[in-house]
């Protein structure tokens, strides 16, 4: 069986593997306990929305007597371009316990107000009609959902003060974005830090990056650029992103000094609105 490099890989990937498994007569149960991998994990692989590491591999073409087959399509299988942008690192936002993300130009999604996310998505290169930008805006502002439970996902959101400087939609918009983030933050939803200028370079400088833990599956990385993103399962690489967003941690405020700032900027914001309608 030939396994081609596009996005439909980890789906014949898992395709093979539930057929080698039955062929062998094994539940998903039965082939855990054997490969020493939990049965949650097998069944996303099957699914297609996860990959095995190297060891993981191994032993699944020991117990199966695969041949070498699931190290050797490995490589196909790494570092995926994202369906849509941000398809699949969307559905593994939903099942993360914990995500750490670093923000350098705009609100992390799941964080901005309606007002703020209405206006990035009416923004860009490519116009959008009020239909399609509403139906965005939906999904977006579903996105926060994920905060509904208080204790899942944990949640530290690293922000460059870039982001907090830069006014998406105007004074107001703003003023009302940055209060929102101090009042999760206040309320102890989630964990802020800013990366101010004068922490001048600093290891996040090449970009935003989203760490994402789960309970039964290796963490990830996804990785954004313009019109692109990738999701990095590969230890190695999301061992680099993890040391990268620390050595950055370590520059940033406090969570304490960084509500602080947040809300400083705010009423700067405020005024600015107030005079604007005042002059």
């Amino acid at each position: 069986m030939a396994i081609e490099d596009n996005p439909r890989s980890r789906e014949k990937y898992g395709e093979e593997l539930k057929r080698r498994r039955e062929a062998a007569g094994l539940t998903q149960e039965e082939l855990s306990q054997r490969a020493v991998m939990s049965r949650t994990h097998i069944a996303h692989i099957e699914a297609g929305r996860r990959r095995p590491d190297v060891d993981d591999a191994r032993r699944l073409d020991q117990v199966l007597e695969a041949g070498g087959f699931f190290v050797r399509f490995l490589p196909t299988l790494d570092g995926r371009k994202v369906a849509e942008h941000f398809a699949e690192a969307l559905e593994l936002e939903r099942q993360a316990t914990m995500i750490r993300e670093y923000a350098c130009t705009l609100i992390p999604g799941f964080l901005q107000t309606e007002a703020y996310a209405r206006e990035v998505l009416s923004s860009g290169a490519s116009p959008k009609s009020d239909d399609e930008r509403d139906r965005l805006l939906g999904t977006r502002l579903e996105r926060a959902r994920i905060l509904d439970d208080f204790h899942s996902p944990l949640v530290w959101t690293l922000l460059d003060e870039t982001v907090l400087r830069r006014p998406i939609g105007g004074p107001a918009v703003m003023c009302e974005q940055l209060r929102h983030i101090v009042k999760l933050g206040e309320h102890r939803r989630i964990r802020v830090h800013v990366l101010p200028f004068a922490a001048g370079y600093h290891a996040m400088l090449e970009g935003p990056v989203k760490l994402m833990w789960f309970e039964d599956l290796p963490p990830v990385a996804y990785v954004e650029g313009l019109k692109s993103g990738r999701v990095w399962e590969l230890p190695a690489v999301v061992g680099e992103c993890q040391v990268a967003y620390d050595h950055a941690l370590g520059d940033a405020l406090s969570h304490r000094k960084s509500l602080a700032l947040l809300s400083s900027v705010a009423e700067d914001y405020e005024h600015e609105a107030q005079r604007a309608h005042h002059p």
